[in-house]
């Protein structure tokens, strides 16, 4: 039987040409990033199946590529469901690895910890343009800080190496926090036990626009003055920190002001220093899927790219699952096969 010459589907190789860029985007990012004190680590590729599989991981939890144990460990006629066959898999993603890495090396690490990874995750995805099942990102994480300036050093340090790269394309980084979600959501009268039903409506907002969100919602069996007063919200609001500011008074009676004052610090700060050229926004529609986020969300969408070219948030309980004790914890993740994508269509590399 002859070989297969072809890649695995979802996976590609890679050429000189693209290989040169690869490594440029990679130097720029990883130079940028250590300029603003960030360490570079390293986890490995494959983690236990019980970390992977804790319930933090969202939907990527559907798309791991397991490990059979191996061995006398692997046992066809006794498994009754696929983790029994199962003890490790790829990484779905570098956060997860990065919260077992800090709390197994947390006594030997500084506080707070500015941390830098770069490598290759797997999922089980449906590929498509700038989407594949092997892919690299590039993370930066600050873990041991509660303040809204890790935040701010966070959007700093990725907006500037964005800026480097593609100098020609510009961009704008979406800014939101979970507890706003939750409080509009409590302040429109919607039940707590659908909270999860409706984000995941609203997450559709860049695919089927307001009046679709609103359809849904509907449909869906939510009562139709909460989802008015919804609705209502998310056309009126501003998209500026006088926003965030009115709607803090507006949701002061279901949640805490310090959440909208918090996030007006950080895009008053980030205007007020930022070196880079970008567009700065709050985004009440702005969801992320992750379910490991636990305060401030945030992505970059960029002129030539139809979707988030990098994202990330504030995870403050995830390393707590590994230790019982929380710590905070917030990171951003850029997009690096987007990035890569970008470059080569717009040829905007000349090395």
């Amino acid at each position: 039987m002859a070989l297969t010459k072809k890649p695995v589907t979802g996976m590609k190789d890679i050429t000189p040409a693209e290989m040169q860029i690869r490594e440029y985007v990679m130097n720029q990012i990883r130079e940028t990033y250590k300029g603003f004190g960030f360490s570079q680590i390293e986890t490995p590729c494959v983690e236990h199946i019980e970390n992977l599989t804790s319930k933090q991981g969202g939907d990527n939890e559907k798309l791991i590529f397991k490990i059979l144990k191996r061995g006398d460990k692997l046992n066809l006629e006794t498994a009754k469901e696929e983790n029994d066959l199962a003890d490790s898999g790829l990484r779905y993603d570098l956060t997860l690895p990065l919260s077992r890495y800090y709390a197994n090396n947390a006594a030997n690490l500084p506080s707070p910890f500015k941390a830098l990874q770069m490598g290759s995750v797997w999922r089980a995805d449906r590929p498509q343009k700038g989407r594949f099942r092997q892919f690299t990102q590039c993370d930066i994480d600050i873990l041991g800080d509660p303040t809204s300036l890790a935040e701010i050093e966070l959007i700093l340090a990725t907006t500037t190496a964005l800026s480097k790269i593609c100098p020609d394309n510009a961009f704008t980084v979406r800014i939101n926090d979970r507890e706003i979600l939750k409080g509009m959501a409590l302040y429109c009268g919607f039940p707590e036990d659908s909270m999860d039903q409706v984000f995941i409506t609203l997450d559709k907002m860049d695919k089927i626009g307001f009046e679709g969100v609103e359809k849904e919602l509907l449909e869906n069996g939510n009562a139709p003055e909460s989802v008015s007063r919804y609705m209502e919200i998310l056309r009126t609001v501003t998209r500026d920190a006088d926003g965030v500011k009115k709607l803090g008074e507006t949701l002061k009676d279901v949640m805490d002001p310090a959440v909208c004052q918090g996030l007006v610090h950080i895009m008053e700060t980030v205007k007020d220093v930022a070196e880079a050229d970008f567009g700065l926004e709050f985004d009440p529609t702005l969801v992320r899927g992750m379910s490991y986020y636990t305060g401030t969300i945030f992505e970059v969408s960029m002129e030539g790219f139809g979707g988030s070219v990098a994202g990330g948030g504030r995870y403050d309980k995830m390393i707590g699952k590994f230790t019982v004790m929380e710590t905070p914890a917030c990171g951003f993740s850029i997009g690096f096969e987007r990035i890569v994508t970008i470059l080569l269509d717009l040829s905007l590399i000349h090395i």
